[in-house]
């Protein structure tokens, strides 16, 4: 069937001759099938008409259909860092071991051609190159050939650094006192709350303080069969919001009851993990607020790691011009300043611990850019340890295959964090998206991440005019080419993106 699809498409113009059937979608409950479809050539409404018309006759009858064509023209550096990309999923040994000219990439008049220089004695039974042109064959368009060649280096002459052994360093957790404190139910006077951005532990007594937020009442079946009554509650104590669970007492319930939102209140109970997640489950709540004149400590972080550990920085160079009509001279704030772009993908779209079961990052792209210009990429998969949904795979074209060997989040983090070190923190709706994440999965391991961040969304409504502000829209704006809906691609573009709206604005938006 799919076959049929994409050969009647390529069929219906010689702009879409090599088109790439990226996925179908069918909503069964509203009829509609949804294509998705790239190609690597200039295609004019007409060829979209056509390739419409031409994919009728495979929808189910009273089913609606709209077919979505990207234009994707890869360059060298872009094929260059698929590469790469794809060396250090599958053949980790040889991405340990190559050098910055150990990949070299060619256009050719159907596509690309590629060389990987490895050591020798790697050569023997490693099927690489067949990988290699698969994987690019599934993210671009054009032909892909290649061939691996020995390199001059030899195992004497790879350096093997010691990693340093990094301190052991505790962060304090602040607590502030309670104000008012009256029982409801509890067994004692509780005198200090811990902050609930501090929340990042599990513990068996944990004391928490602040307004109620949310407040539900719900029903469950015990074991025995028996109804019984809870509570959900969001809690507020200006540093945080938490998410948390209790389980009505027969005795005390009158009173529980009575609780409305904007009541201040004193939860104890215990905060444990749970499928990966922390989960705050309150046994007593009582009556207490946080000071009048409550202002929150500036929260320790655990010092920047002294060497990377699990996932390296690569050199990364970009020749081509993004814009041939936009200012070419760059501003000082953009010359004098290191920025980090980094964009992530998700096991969903949950970005707030106080809502339950927050999501997980599965990929993190993240570009440095210093002088100016590009210098550095950090990449990688991350294990979230639970299944992908089928949206997710569909969506990011990552599959479990691709994460269940990668790293997890504890051990990338840390790295990822020496990497932004010292810099602005730039992305697409990193504000009300990306940032949260890092944030969050960052000050569970006890690092504090500083809010220095510019969202390219708003910068651009603010000098540029278009139908809308998605990162593709803008891309297309400065000719940028990417692989929408993969994170490294996405930062990529971003970074291309951030670049030049700085060189039309000549100056950093505020912070």
């Amino acid at each position: 069937m799919s076959g049929d699809v994409i050969g009647a498409i390529r069929a219906s113009s010689e702009n879409l001759k090599n088109a790439i059937l990226r996925s179908v979608t069918v909503d069964g409950m509203s009829r509609f099938v949804e294509i998705a479809v790239v190609t690597d050539r200039v295609f004019s409404p007409s060829d979209l008409q056509n390739a419409k018309l031409s994919v009728k006759p495979y929808v189910p009858e009273f089913f609606r259909y709209d077919l979505n064509i990207v234009k994707l023209t890869p360059d060298c550096d872009m094929v260059k860092a698929k590469i790469r990309e794809v060396l250090n999923e599958k053949f980790k040994a040889i991405a340990a071991t190559l050098k910055e000219d150990d990949v070299f990439v060619e256009k050719t008049d159907g596509g690309f051609s590629y060389t990987v220089a490895v050591m020798p004695f790697m050569l023997s039974g490693a099927d690489i190159c067949p990988q290699i042109t698969a994987y690019l064959k599934s993210c671009f368009c054009g032909e892909f050939s290649g061939k691996c060649v020995g390199s001059g280096t030899t195992a004497a002459d790879i350096e093997v650094e010691e990693e340093p052994d990094e301190p052991d360093f505790q962060i304090p957790v602040r607590r502030f006192k309670i104000e008012g404190f009256e029982f409801l139910e509890g067994e004692k006077i509780q005198t200090t709350a811990t902050y609930i951005a501090d929340l990042n532990f599990a513990a068996s007594e944990v004391v928490i303080c602040g307004t109620i937020e949310d407040l539900r009442e719900r029903t469950y079946t015990n074991k025995n069969g028996v109804e019984k009554a809870y509570l959900t509650l969001s809690v507020s104590d200006t540093t945080a919001t938490t998410y948390a669970t209790y389980f009505i007492r027969q005795k005390t319930a009158e009173k529980i009851r009575s609780l409305k939102i904007g009541d201040s209140v004193v939860l104890t109970g215990v905060n444990e993990e749970y499928k990966g997640n922390l989960r705050y489950t309150a046994k007593f709540i009582d009556i207490g607020r946080i000071p009048s004149d409550f202002v929150p400590e500036k929260r320790a972080s655990k010092p920047v790691p002294l060497a990377y550990h699990t996932v390296k920085p690569i050199p990364f160079s970009d020749i081509e011009q993004t814009d041939i009509f936009t200012e070419k001279v760059l501003p000082d704030c953009l010359k004098n300043n290191t920025f980090v772009v980094f964009d992530l993908e998700t096991t969903g779209l949950n970005s707030s611990p106080t809502s339950g079961n927050m999501d997980k990052i599965i990929e993190i792209g993240a570009y440095k850019i210093e002088g100016g210009e590009i210098s550095q990429c950090f990449s990688t998969f991350i294990n979230p340890q639970r299944k992908l949904s089928d949206e997710i795979v569909r969506l990011t074209g990552i599959s479990e295959s691709m994460v269940e060997n990668a790293p997890v989040c504890e051990d990338v983090m840390p790295d990822f964090f020496k990497f932004c070190h010292g810099s602005i923190l730039v992305g697409h709706n990193i504000l009300g998206f990306d940032f949260k994440f890092v944030d969050y999965y960052l000050s569970r391991l006890g690092y504090n991440l500083e809010r220095k961040v510019i969202d390219t969304i708003p910068l651009s409504q603010e000098l540029l005019f278009l139908s809308n502000y998605k990162l593709n829209t803008v891309a297309d704006k400065f000719n940028i080419s990417f692989n929408h809906h993969r994170a490294t691609d996405d930062a990529l573009a971003t970074a291309k993106i951030f670049i030049e709206l700085i060189k039309m604005k000549k100056s950093l938006p505020k912070m």
